[in-house]
């Protein structure tokens, strides 16, 4: 059953032995960041023989397998928020803006809306490709 997670399976490497848990982890996991790893590691993600390990700076051993659930991606979705912007030109394929300080430009962590795209998508009618 997919709840949303992909299940990936890792063993400590005998040249890990004694590593920091999040160090022997991404070797194993190559796909998966060091930083990464200390994130799923503390939020519980991280299980050895169904047991959560939720500290990145145990120690691993050799031979220990585990069990890494990370989260599927999600697509981001941006509303159009009605935002004043201060449009200095504008025609069918360009727009130029001028934006105040302190208006972030995209959403990221952090600032999930309240942005620039937010702002454009209202003015643009929801798309920021030009028609044709």
């Amino acid at each position: 059953m997919d709840r949303g997670v992909s299940i990936l399976e890792a063993t400590i490497a005998p040249a890990a032995d004694g590593w920091r848990l999040d160090r022997a982890l991404a070797d194993a996991v190559p796909t998966l960041s060091r930083e990464r790893l200390k994130v799923l590691i503390a939020s519980g993600a991280v299980t050895r023989d169904g047991v959560m390990v939720r500290d990145p700076a145990k120690r691993a051993s050799a031979g220990d397998r585990l069990n890494v659930a990370v989260p599927n991606p999600t697509l981001p979705h941006n509303e159009a928020q009605d935002i004043p912007l201060v449009i200095a030109y504008e025609d069918e394929h360009l727009i130029v803006i001028d934006k105040p300080a302190g208006l972030v430009v995209h959403p990221a962590a952090g600032n999930l809306d309240g942005t620039l795209v937010n702002a454009l998508l209202h003015h643009c009618q929801g798309s920021l490709i030009p028609a044709g």
